[in-house]
């Protein structure tokens, strides 16, 4: 069993290995899916991945769910974040693990031996990265989501949306 401090999800591959470094999902994610069979019909906690038109976010509320069972998903897709593979839950939905962040038995700061699945990539990038709220960064993040919203697939391909610079005034 790989050490469950330093998982990867089905985005990354695992440290260290050239050979399966362009495999999808990794050999680990497929170790994190045994662990997460074997832990059929116990009460866990999930981080779900949040996804709208203009961000991607976390949620984490400190539910408990039973996991009913680990089941094949037909048609992955790794470009729309979709693993192989879905969790059926208590409550009556069956989650894609590319919509989870960390399954774990403990809902706030489990230790390593806690965890069930842990998505690399997802936990770098959003549960633990560093907040950028500054005016730059909210700037250009509002100008990408209203190209978007025009139409243009990136910021280059806007010339009007730039508008003047931050530091002059408007006359």
């Amino acid at each position: 069993m790989s050490d469950p401090s330093h998982p990867a999800g089905p985005s990354e591959p695992p440290d260290g290995d050239p050979i399966g470094a362009g495999l999808w999902p990794s050999a680990d994610y497929r170790r994190q899916v045994e662990r997460l069979r074997a832990a059929v019909g116990e009460t866990l906690y999930l981080v779900e991945l949040v996804e709208s038109a203009i961000q991607l976010g976390v949620h984490i509320d400190g539910t408990p769910f039973e996991l009913l069972g680990v089941i094949d998903f037909p048609r992955p897709d790794p470009t729309r974040g979709l693993a192989p593979h879905l969790l059926l839950l208590d409550d009556g939905r069956g989650l894609n693990l590319g919509r989870i962040a960390r399954v774990s038995r403990r809902p706030f700061a489990p230790a390593p031996a806690d965890l069930l699945y842990l998505d690399h990539a997802a936990a770098q990038n959003l549960l633990f990265a560093e907040r950028r709220l500054s005016r730059e960064f909210l700037t250009q993040r509002a100008r990408v989501a209203l190209g978007e919203c025009l139409g243009y697939s990136s910021p280059e391909l806007a010339p009007g949306i730039n508008g003047p610079p931050d530091d002059e005034s408007v006359g």
